[in-house]
């Protein structure tokens, strides 16, 4: 018999095989339409437009589909207790973004971090956190309905545990999708970037994907 934590597993396994199918990513390179060649992100055959959004910054200022124009923005979602995937991430995230400084702040490309576990993360803890590993981190978060609505229109997903120990519900873990979702500069979803990531890679394709910036 499979024990609770066995079948939520299995169920978050599902919707990312559900999610990867339904992304279409195409495996050619970005060379074969228009642009540089990338060596990490797999891109859309065609961009697709994000449904409306609405999320609040880390110093409680609204963050919306227009703040997403005009940069190359890769997307990220977790949570400040996770204990590896994120802490990992946003430290190897950091090492292509320091890559990028002297691009002008205009059209830098950029990470921007979400965390999906509003129970704890309030938007001023959530920046503390992304800016502890680098200070260009846009920073956001949300109510429960406003980050499920968010990460299904990047076909990212995320589902808390039950804690181990019930006597302490405050303890739990939260599954969430590993791939950032690469945002374009119209602001449409354009492509994914699966782990493990290599950050000086990232950091050579989104120097040349900004430089096409008109």
């Amino acid at each position: 018999m499979f024990n609770r934590n066995t079948l939520i597993v299995l169920a978050i396994a599902a919707a990312f095989a559900g999610l990867v199918t339904g992304w279409h990513v195409s495996n050619r390179h970005l060379a074969d339409a228009a642009g540089p060649e990338l060596q990490t992100m797999k891109r859309f055959e065609t961009p697709r437009a994000l449904p409306p959004f609405r999320l609040t910054r880390h110093d409680g200022q609204p963050l919306d589909n227009a703040a997403l124009k005009g940069h190359w923005t890769m997307v990220f979602i977790g949570f400040t207790h996770c204990p590896d995937v994120c802490p990992t991430t946003l430290a190897q995230l950091k090492v292509a973004q320091d890559q990028w400084t002297s691009i002008p702040e205009a059209k830098r490309p950029r990470v921007m971090f979400v965390a999906v576990d509003p129970e704890r993360d309030t938007p001023e803890i959530t920046g503390t956190y992304a800016h502890a590993f680098h200070p260009d981190t846009i920073a956001a978060t949300g109510t429960q309905k406003q980050l499920e609505d968010f990460a299904r229109g990047l076909s990212l997903v995320f589902m808390k545990n039950p804690p181990d120990d019930p006597s302490k519900p405050e303890r739990y873990n939260v599954d969430h999708s590993a791939a950032l979702a690469v945002i374009d500069p119209e602001g449409r979803m354009s492509g994914v970037i699966q782990p493990p990531l290599e950050p000086n890679k990232i950091a050579t394709d989104f120097i040349a994907l900004t430089e096409e910036i008109k």
